[in-house]
């Protein structure tokens, strides 16, 4: 069985914002055969903990030069353009 992906979410608080985010990115991925842990964490916390973690998808500007792809979204929040980053993030774990 394949290894599942991680992804790192990140918001301003770890609270409400990516316990959202995170959910729909579970469910997205797992319609799309791509098995995926999730953790989420306060958007400070991004530069300590991406390196154990194939992408990182935040709600908040966070630093791009971490070693890993970063996401920067609210399309899971408004719901505009959900399915296209959904694909992205489904794109880059593919690749990576």
């Amino acid at each position: 069985m394949t290894q599942p992906k991680r992804v790192l979410v990140a918001c301003g608080t770890a609270i409400a914002t990516s316990t959202v985010v995170a959910k729909a990115i579970e469910e997205g991925l797992a319609a799309r055969g791509i098995p995926v842990i999730t953790r989420q964490c306060k958007a400070a916390e991004v530069p300590a903990l991406a390196k154990e973690f194939d992408l990182v998808v935040t709600t908040t500007p966070v630093p791009q030069d971490l070693g890993v792809p970063v996401i920067q979204t609210l399309a899971f929040l408004t719901g505009i353009g959900k399915d296209q980053v959904l694909d992205q993030i489904a794109e880059i774990l593919r690749r990576g």
